[in-house]
């Protein structure tokens, strides 16, 4: 299993914006430079990327929650 970190404070999105799906999905294949989620500082949106691949497992912060740097985000298998 792998995580996938926050790399700074800020609000954590699962979506691209409210009308979009998910980045992904349980089940879904994640390459390395895959965007899974979105922090938001200041009005400005930084993607969050994988650094590794595997299978996307589970997001572990609620859509639109506050987050640390360092928070896991989301589980690969």
């Amino acid at each position: 299993m792998s995580n996938i970190q926050s790399p700074l404070p800020g609000t954590f999105y699962h979506k691209p914006s409210p009308e979009e799906p998910v980045f992904k999905s349980p089940g879904d294949a994640v390459a390395i430079g895959d965007t899974i989620g979105l922090v938001e500082v200041m009005k400005t949106f930084i993607a969050v990327t994988s650094e590794v691949e595997g299978t996307f497992v589970k997001y572990m912060i609620d859509d639109a929650a506050p987050v640390t740097a360092g928070a896991v985000l989301a589980e690969l298998a």
